[in-house]
């Protein structure tokens, strides 16, 4: 396994939610990533954030970690979600907030 491989490995295992980016959620540095930092936000959640710019063997190593080949990528209690439209899908329906155990507002 790779020392990416590890590194992602060890971030998503000790953060309960967890959202590989293109920036920060500050300053998002594409839609598809502030979309996913506004579903997050809403849901009044506490996250860690990833900016895979700031680190190219994380951004090359989280498509092949989760075998999805776009970011932004969101793990909750160790487990890949999905992207941003998924995120949004999810959201809509009401199955994030269960899955993330956030109140549905």
């Amino acid at each position: 396994m790779s020392d990416a491989n590890n590194r992602i490995g060890e971030i998503v295992k000790s953060n309960e939610v967890v959202l590989f980016m293109k920036g920060t959620p500050l300053f998002p540095q594409c839609g598809f990533s502030s979309r996913a930092i506004t579903i997050l936000e809403h849901l009044g959640v506490p996250f860690e954030s990833v900016d895979v710019l700031q680190d190219p063997e994380i951004r090359q190593g989280i498509k092949e970690f989760s075998d999805w080949p776009t970011i932004p990528q969101l793990y909750v209690k160790g487990e890949f979600v999905g992207g941003s439209d998924i995120m949004l899908e999810m959201f809509q329906s009401g199955e994030l907030q269960q899955l993330i155990g956030a109140e549905a507002s």
